[in-house]
């Protein structure tokens, strides 16, 4: 996984992570949702990028 997709990924999840954390604080569903949504983005992104790893070797 190159350096600067793997940041993305691990920004993405974090972001996600700060979102839902924040939405649940204050009872806002809609954030907490968009927090889930975006975790799932960098979990998808960081899967992509292992596969490809996978098959450059």
């Amino acid at each position: 996984m190159s350096g600067e997709q793997k940041t993305e990924a691990k920004t993405e999840q974090a972001k996600g992570k700060l979102k839902e954390a924040a939405g649940s604080v204050v009872g806002n569903e809609r954030l907490t949702a968009e927090g889930r949504a975006e975790q799932a983005k960098g979990d998808a992104r960081e899967a992509k990028e292992k596969v490809k790893d996978t098959f450059k070797h």
